[in-house]
């Protein structure tokens, strides 16, 4: 729980992610530069967004009102015109941390269990980026845009509180398979009459309008430029006879959308990998001498999109558990193009 005044001054440094109904970036308190704040920017919505915008922001405000206090979830510090201003939850997002241990599981059940106790059902664990590893190892959970608070325990809150679980459980079964239960394996196989329903009906005309009428994804806000542009942009580039490799990440474009960041593996300078696309197609591009992969040789795209997002924090809990991935990404970071955080702090 943090001790730091409602009427605390926020410093952006970082935007994170930017969709249709907020923007989330990463900051410091200005009489507290060491505390990092996360803000979910509401104040410059487009008016066709701005009334679903807040009716989620209402939703987390009520979430994180209820969980006050729970370890391993956000502080709420205020709430204003511009937004909603909360505490920076330290941790690697769990398709990062891959945990295997049983410990951080039984710490998530136990994270769970304080909620239902409160009322609350997060109603979005289904994604791994919302679950995250605390440098000591324990876990936390982010992003209650979708959050519930039930005041009576009836079947709408027992179904959501089921999908919860469910939803750990297939985290479970991805990082850790070895460590399912029998009766977990049985848990996993019954969804909820509810969740059976929004998967046949509901879904399909969400991930319509969304992606097709929206040009817009729930993927961290990608907006499917990489599904979109990047076949084209791929294949161009690898036509040249010195690229080896090419990977593709987004990021936020301050007050423009989502911008792609490539990378692209080749013994050419920086300018000219730069000049052999326009900014218009790709905004950043960046020559690194090796790509991140992994023991099989796949590319480590989701590293690379924590280097385009500027994700540092992260970065660096990777590079001091991995020492064969180290020196290729220490040379990606050193040389990252996106480098919010310290234009804004020159500003």
């Amino acid at each position: 729980m943090t001790d730091l005044p409602a009427s605390t001054q926020f410093v952006q440094e970082t935007v994170h992610k930017r969709d249709p109904f907020s923007e989330t970036v990463s900051g410091h308190a200005a009489h507290a530069p060491d505390e990092k704040l996360v803000m979910r920017r509401l104040g410059s919505l487009p008016l066709w967004s701005r009334w679903l915008g807040w009716a989620l922001a209402r939703k987390e405000i009520r979430g994180l009102k209820a969980v006050a206090g729970i370890e391993g979830t956000p502080q709420l510090i205020r709430v204003d015109r511009e937004g909603i201003l909360r505490t920076w939850s330290h941790g690697t997002p769990l398709q990062l941390a891959k945990p295997r241990d049983a410990e951080w599981y039984r710490d998530a059940k136990r994270l769970l269990r304080q909620m239902r106790r409160r009322g609350v059902t997060h109603n979005d664990l289904a994604k791994p980026q919302n679950w995250l590893m605390t440098p000591d190892g324990r876990a936390s959970v982010i992003d209650f845009q979708l959050a519930s608070v039930h005041k009576r325990r009836g079947a709408i809150y027992r179904t959501m509180a089921y999908e919860d679980l469910r939803h750990l459980l297939k985290q479970k079964r991805k990082f850790a398979k070895h460590l399912l239960t029998p009766s977990e394996k049985r848990m996993l196989e019954r969804r909820s009459a509810p969740s059976r329903l929004w998967m046949a009906t509901a879904k399909p005309l969400y991930n319509f309008i969304t992606r097709r009428l929206m040009n817009w994804s729930d993927g961290e806000g990608t907006e499917n430029r990489i599904a979109l542009e990047g076949p084209a942009l791929r294949e161009e580039l690898l036509s040249h006879p010195r690229i080896d490799g090419v990977a593709l990440a987004t990021y936020a474009l301050p007050a423009r959308g989502v911008g792609l960041y490539g990378f692209v593996e080749t013994d050419l300078t920086q300018e000219m990998v730069r000049g052999l696309l326009p900014e218009k197609r790709i905004e950043l591009i960046q020559a690194v001498d090796a790509l991140p992969r992994n023991e099989a040789g796949e590319v480590r795209e989701d590293v690379l999109q924590l280097v385009a997002m500027n994700r540092v924090d992260e970065l660096e809990q990777l590079m001091a558990q991995d020492d064969r991935l180290r020196p290729v990404l220490r040379a990606i970071v050193d040389q990252r193009l996106n480098l919010t955080d310290r234009t804004l702090r020159g500003t």
